[in-house]
C-alpha cells in the first residue's frame, strides 16, 4: 500500500525505524522495520510487508521493503511539501502552492517551476530556492535508490550529495574510495563494499591503496599514533583486504614515491631493533614543523619587558619555582595534579608580566576550558583557535596591542590536549622572542587528535619544567581530590571521611545505566537542590548499555520526552527536540562557537530545514539539518568529550563492557578531576580495579626524538 509518513516514533542505532503513517482508506498506523532507514515525515511510501500485532504497542505494520513514491493526491502533497523536506517552504506556504496547483503541483516545480510566481509571497529568491531544493531532494532520493542496491545504508545519501553534489553518481561508480575521509560514517568498508559491488577487482592496485592509506588515519584518529611501523602496516591492510602481504608490501614503496607517505627509521620499542616506519605526508610535516618552531622560540632572545621582578612570599617553594622559570625560558611547562595551585600560579606570572609594561594572552584548546581558566585567575582567556583567528585589535582591558598569538607572554592550560595539527598551528603564530608557557597535566588522557605533544615535550629534556606537587585545597572536594592522587599512582580510591567521592558497586551493565540515570536525573538534583543541567554523565565508552549514545538517550526521554506539541527532527538515529540539551563537537569559527561548549535547542525550524541553539553564553546559533553530525546531545558525554571542562557533579559507569577496552589509568583520572564538588561511579568493583592498574599503550610519535637532536644541536 501506498503511505505517507506523519512522524518518526524511535530510529535505533542498527536503523530499525518506527513510524506513524496515514494512507487513504486506512486509519492512522506505526509502521517498523529497517527497510525504513532513511525515511522523513512527508514522503510518500509504497509498503511491503505485513500485519503484526506487538503485545505492548498493539497493531502495526511491519516493513519488510519500501519504495519512495511521488505523492498523487493534494492531501500527500501537502503533506509533503509542509514538512520541511523542501527548504523554503513551510506548512503555511504548502497550502497556498497546492491550493493554486492541486494535483498538478509537483508536476509545475519539476517542469514549470517559473509558474511558482503566481502564488502570492513567491517572488523570483524564493522561487529560485525551492526549485534549488527540489532538484537536491530528487537527487539524493535518486542516491538512496543506488546505495540501497549496493547494500549500503540509504542515510549516507543526503552526506554524500553534500560533499559531491552532482557528482556523486560518478564517484560511487568510478572511485568509492574518495569517499573514505570525505564523507562522514563511510569508512573503508562502506566505500569497498561500494567499490566491489561496482566492479573493483580484490587485488586492484587502488583497493590495495585504499587500504594502506585507511590503516594510517586509522592509526591517527583511533589511536593517537604519528606512524606505523611498516611490518604492521602492511599486515594490517593484507587482513583488512584479504589478501597476501606480498601484494600489498609494493604499493607503500610506491605511495613513498609518490610522496603520499614518508617512510623513516625510528627506534623501536625498548629492547627492539629499530624499525622502518610510515606517516601520512602531512602528520610528517607537521611534526617536523613543530620541532622547528619550538626550537627557534626556545633559542630566541627574550623580548619580556621585564629586568627584574620581587618574588611573592605567599607562593609555595615549587610556585615561585616555576614563576622564575617561565618569566627567563621563551618554552617552558608547568605540570601538577588538582588542587596544586597551577592557576594561582598562573595569574602571579601574568600578573608580574602585566605590571612591567607586557602583553599577555591567556588561552586553552575549548570554550569551557578557556572560561574556567578565565575565572580561576581572574583575567581573560580565549581558546587556541580564537587567538589563531583574531585580527589586530587594541584592546586595553587585555594590553592586545598585537595579534594575540604575538603577546610577550602567551600561556595555554589544559595543554594536555594539545594534538599535533594544533600544537604547530600555535607555535607556528608565536613570535620569537615572545615567551610560550604550557600548563597541563600529564596524567590525564591525551589529546583526541594525533600525537601526544605535551608528553613528548617533556621528554624533551632540554625544555624547562617544574612540577607541582604541593595540594593546597583541603577544604570541600577534598576527597575528589585525594581520590585523584590515588588513581595517579596506582592505588584504588577510598571513600574520604571528608567526602567528595563516592563508589556505588552494582554488577549488571543494565542496572548501572538505570542507576546512573537516576542519580543524574533524580537522585542528586533533589538531595543537592539543584538543576539536573548541573549533573554531568560521563562515559568511558560511546557504546555498550552503559555508553554515552545508550545512556544520552534514556536521560533525553525522561528529561526531555517526545511531546506532540514539541518540535523535534530526527538525523539518523538521533533526535533534536526543543528543550534538548546539545554540544558541538568541532569548531565552527563561521558561527563563533567552539568544542565542548553547551546550549540548549529552542526551535525546529522545518521551512528552513534548521533547528536554533541558545549558548550557555547566551549567543543564538542555527545549525541546518545538513550540519547536526557537528552536535551531539550533552545528557551524557565520553570523558574524552569532556576534557577541560569542570561540573558541579559527576556521575559515571564503571563496567568491563566488551573487555572495558577504554578502561585505564589515564581515562579515570581525568573523569574523576572533572567534578568540582562530587564524583559518583557505579559499576562493578574488578572494573575499578582494572581502570586504576591498566597503564594504556603509548602513541607512536617522533617528536621527542626530533626535539632532543634539533635542541642539542
Amino acid at each position: 500500500m501506498e503511505a505517507s509518513v506523519e512522524q518518526l516514533v524511535y530510529v535505533r542505532e542498527d536503523e530499525y525505524t518506527v513510524a506513524r503513517m496515514s494512507a487513504d482508506g486506512v486509519p492512522d498506523f506505526v509502521a517498523t522495520g529497517r527497510a525504513l532507514a532513511g525515511v522523513q515525515p512527508g514522503e510518500t511510501l509504497r509498503l511491503f510487508g505485513d500485519w503484526s500485532r506487538h503485545p505492548r504497542y498493539g497493531r502495526r505494520f511491519a516493513v519488510s521493503g519500501c519504495e519512495r513514491v511521488t505523492p498523487s493526491s493534494v492531501r500527500a502533497i501537502r503533506i509533503y511539501l509542509g514538512s520541511g523536506l523542501i527548504r523554503g517552504i513551510g506548512p503555511r506556504l504548502a497550502y497556498a502552492i497546492v491550493d493554486h496547483f492541486g494535483e498538478a503541483t509537483l508536476k509545475v516545480i519539476d517542469t514549470e517551476p517559473e509558474r511558482l510566481t503566481e502564488v502570492v509571497n513567491i517572488g523570483p529568491l524564493r522561487q529560485a530556492q525551492i526549485v534549488a531544493a527540489w532538484q537536491e531532494q530528487k537527487a539524493i532520493a535518486a542516491l538512496m535508490v543506488t546505495l540501497q542496491g549496493l547494500g549500503v545504508s540509504p542515510l549516507l545519501a543526503a552526506k554524500i550529495y553534500q560533499v559531491f553534489g552532482q557528482d556523486a553518481d560518478e564517484v560511487l561508480a568510478t572511485d568509492p574510495y574518495r569517499l573514505i575521509g570525505r564523507v562522514r560514517g563511510i569508512g573503508f568498508r562502506i566505500a569497498d563494499r561500494i567499490a566491489l559491488q561496482s566492479g573493483v577487482p580484490e587485488r586492484s592496485p587502488q583497493r590495495v591503496r585504499a587500504a594502506l592509506l585507511d590503516r594510517l588515519e586509522a592509526a591517527g584518529n583511533r589511536d593517537g599514533h604519528c606512524y606505523v611501523p611498516v611490518a604492521t602496516l602492511v599486515r594490517e591492510a593484507a587482513e583488512l583486504i584479504e589478501q597476501d602481504q606480498d601484494l600489498v608490501r609494493p604499493t607503500v614503496d610506491a605511495l613513498a614515491a609518490e610522496r603520499r607517505v614518508v617512510l623513516e627509521t625510528a627506534p623501536g620499542r625498548p629492547g627492539q631493533a629499530e624499525q622502518v616506519v610510515a606517516y601520512l605526508k602531512h602528520v610528517h610535516s607537521r611534526e617536523v614543523a613543530l620541532t622547528a618552531q619550538l626550537t627557534a622560540l626556545m633559542k630566541a632572545r627574550s623580548t619580556l619587558p621585564l629586568r627584574s621582578y620581587r618574588e611573592d612570599p605567599d607562593l609555595h617553594e615549587d610556585q615561585r619555582a616555576a614563576v622564575t622559570m617561565a618569566l627567563t625560558s621563551t618554552v617552558s611547562i608547568i605540570t601538577g595534579g588538582p588542587g596544586c595551585g597551577k592557576s594561582h600560579t598562573v595569574k602571579a606570572i601574568a600578573t608580574t608580566v602585566r605590571a612591567a609594561g607586557g602583553t599577555v594572552t591567556l588561552t586553552a584548546p575549548t570554550g569551557k576550558a578557556a572560561k574556567r581558566l578565565s575565572e580561576l585567575t581572574g583575567l581573560p582567556a580565549m581558546t587556541v583557535h580564537r587567538m589563531l583567528a583574531q585580527q589586530p585589535d587594541p584592546d586595553p582591558e587585555t594590553l592586545f596591542d598585537e595579534r594575540p598569538s604575538q603577546a610577550d607572554l602567551v600561556v595555554v592550560d589544559e595543554a594536555s590536549m594539545l594534538d599535533l595539527h594544533l600544537a604547530t598551528r600555535l607555535t607556528s603564530a608565536v613570535r620569537p622572542g615572545s615567551h610560550l608557557l604550557l600548563i597541563g597535566d600529564s596524567d590525564q588522557l591525551p589529546s583526541i587528535g594525533a600525537g601526544d605533544v605535551l608528553a613528548d615535550l617533556l621528554r624533551a629534556e632540554a625544555i624547562p619544567r617544574v612540577q607541582l606537587t604541593h595540594v593546597f585545597r583541603q577544604q570541600g572536594g577534598s576527597g575528589i581530590i585525594d581520590a585523584a592522587h590515588r588513581i595517579r599512582a596506582g592505588r584504588l580510591p577510598a571513600r574520604p571521611g571528608g567526602g567528595g567521592f563516592w563508589f556505588e558497586e552494582l554488577d549488571d551493565p543494565e542496572q548501572v545505566a538505570r542507576r546512573v540515570a537516576h542519580l543524574a536525573m533524580v537522585a542528586i538534583p533533589r538531595k543537592q537542590n539543584v538543576d539536573p543541567a548541573q549533573v554531568q554523565v560521563l562515559c568511558p565508552m560511546r557504546k555498550g548499555e552503559t555508553g554515552a549514545t545508550a545512556l544520552g538517550r534514556l536521560i533525553q526521554d525522561q528529561l526531555n520526552p517526545a511531546a506532540d506539541d514539541k518540535p523535534e527532527h530526527w538525523s539518523g538515529a538521533t533526535v533534536f527536540r526543543v528543550g534538548d540539551r546539545v554540544m558541538p563537537i568541532r569548531n565552527n569559527y563561521d558561527k563563533g562557537v567552539f568544542n565542548g561548549e553547551t546550549g540548549t535547542v529552542t526551535a525546529v525550524v522545518r521551512e528552513e530545514r534548521a533547528i536554533d541553539i541558545r549558548t550557555d553564553d547566551g549567543e543564538s546559533v542555527r545549525y541546518s539539518f545538513d550540519e547536526l553530525d557537528d552536535l551531539t546531545h550533552a545528557y551524557a558525554i565520553s570523558v574524552h568529550r569532556s576534557q577541560g571542562s569542570e561540573y558541579p557533579f559527576v556521575v559515571a559507569p564503571i563496567v568491563a563492557e566488551s573487555g572495558g577496552v577504554m578502561l585505564r589509568r589515564k581515562l579515570l583520572y581525568t573523569l574523576v578531576t572533572r567534578a568540582r564538588a562530587w564524583v559518583v561511579l557505579v559499576g562493578q568493583r574488578e572494573a575499578l580495579e582494572l581502570a586504576v592498574h591498566r597503564l594504556g599503550h603509548p602513541r607512536n610519535t617522533g617528536l621527542a626524538r626530533r626535539l632532543s637532536l634539533s635542541l642539542d644541536t
